[in-house]
């Protein structure tokens, strides 16, 4: 089946493009010069669906779409869906990423509880009236300081204490196989199939 990605974060398609394998045709939405959706929503659900739409209304295909983001527990679930401009829109990706990651550190007390969360839609067309819906969610921790250089995004910062690792400490693979995107799109896949 071939399918458009909707979105243009580059580390998004890498992982999303290698859990899925050959078992799809997958065209991100840069390669085909559409842009990013508008996610004026509050929840990830309600944006991952906005963008599945999206992208499939400009490719005419099918689409897969993701919404996620960290949540911590000692900031009330915050940055949440704001998790991609928690510090501001300026700048490029990695610049965000490392203001968004300071922003975080410095908001943060003792507690340090967090979990990524992601919600997973496909959608057959533009106005498909039974989107799928998957989610997804990998518990850990907030480090005391940025480690390791795979990932992006709040990785550096996601501690998994049963590994004592971050994500991106991790082999690409391993985070592949575990993480919220990873169960968030097992689950979708399923979903697929069964319907």
């Amino acid at each position: 089946m071939r399918l458009v990605l909707a979105t243009n974060n580059p580390g998004k398609v890498r992982e999303i493009q290698a859990m899925l394998g050959a078992r799809f045709e997958v065209v991100p939405q840069s390669s085909l010069a559409i842009p990013e959706a508008e996610e004026p929503h509050a929840t990830f659900v309600e944006n991952a669906l906005a963008k599945a739409r999206h992208a499939s209304r400009a490719a005419r295909l099918p689409a897969f779409a993701d919404d996620s983001g960290l949540c911590v527990d000692a900031l009330g679930g915050e940055p949440g869906v704001h998790s991609a401009y928690y510090a501001g829109h300026e700048g490029s990706r990695e610049e965000r990423d490392a203001r968004n990651n300071a922003k975080l550190l410095a908001n943060l007390g003792e507690s340090r509880g967090a979990h990524y969360v992601c919600l997973m839609v496909f959608v057959r067309h533009a106005d498909d009236p039974r989107p799928l819906i998957a989610e997804g969610v990998w518990h850990g921790e907030i480090a005391r300081a940025p480690r390791g250089s795979n990932g992006f995004g709040y990785d550096p910062l996601f501690l998994l204490p049963k590994l004592g690792r971050t994500a991106a400490e991790l082999d690409p693979g391993e985070k592949n196989r575990i993480s919220h995107r990873a169960l968030a799109l097992e689950r979708l896949i399923a979903a697929v199939d069964a319907n």
